[in-house]
Parts: C-alpha cells; structure tokens; sequence
C-alpha cells in the first residue's frame, strides 16, 4: 500500500472514514496489559503428561495379563499340567514271583535266510 497524499484525502468515502475511526478507536483501547503473556497456573493439574502416564501404566498392565493368560492357556505352554496316567485296575500290581519262561514258537525260515531269489511260494521273480 502507498501512503496517503492529500489529493487522496479529498477522495476518502464516509464508509471509509468511519472505518478509520473505529479502527483508531479500538487500537487506543489495547494497553500493554492486554499484551503481557498470562500468568501460570498454579497448583497440580491433570496435564497431558499426566494423563499419557497413566494411559500408558493401564495399557502396560493390560498387555501384561494378556501374555499371562496366553502362557496359562496356550498347549505346551510352563503353566499347562502334564497328561496324566491312566488308571491302573486294583488287584495287579507288582508280581512277587518271576514269571514263568513260555515255550519258543517254532520259527519259520524267510526268504532272505534261505536265499532263495524265487520269491514266495516259489514264484518266479519279475523284474
């Protein structure tokens, strides 16, 4: 914007000589109070940082009794009981005598014994 000369003064509308006026008008009420910062708050508030810290603690603690249940629960995990044994039916229990020997099945040869190269029932052998 360029400065105003007096040629230009004479040109000035009523709307824009009011607007002057009140723009002047409210710059003269700014004093340099209206300018300082504020000052602090005093005494604890509930701050961001403080909010964010226990956001934080409860999500720790979440995440913690998660892994928890995961370790309890998941096959194979620390917490998981071994199977247990089947029962045994009473009344047998640990023999007080040796047992006795029973006769030996009488054996029959196989066929990488006799080495015989016919196979089975002496059929001829394809290949």
């Amino acid at each position: 914007m360029r400065p105003l000369t007096p040629q230009d003064e004479d040109h000035r509308s009523p709307v824009e000589d009011r607007l002057r006026a009140a723009f002047a008008a409210r710059a003269a009420l700014v004093t340099y109070r209206d300018l300082r910062r504020d000052e602090p708050p005093r005494g604890r508030g509930w701050g961001v940082r403080r909010v964010r810290g226990i956001a934080v603690a409860g999500f720790g603690a979440a995440v913690a009794v998660a892994a928890a249940y995961l370790l309890a629960v998941a096959p194979g995990g620390q917490v998981a009981p071994a199977p247990v044994q089947p029962a045994r039916p009473p009344g047998i229990g640990v023999p007080t005598t040796p047992p006795t020997p029973r006769p030996a099945a009488p054996s029959t040869p196989s066929v990488a014994e006799t080495g015989d190269a016919a196979g089975p029932a002496g059929a001829p052998r394809e290949g």
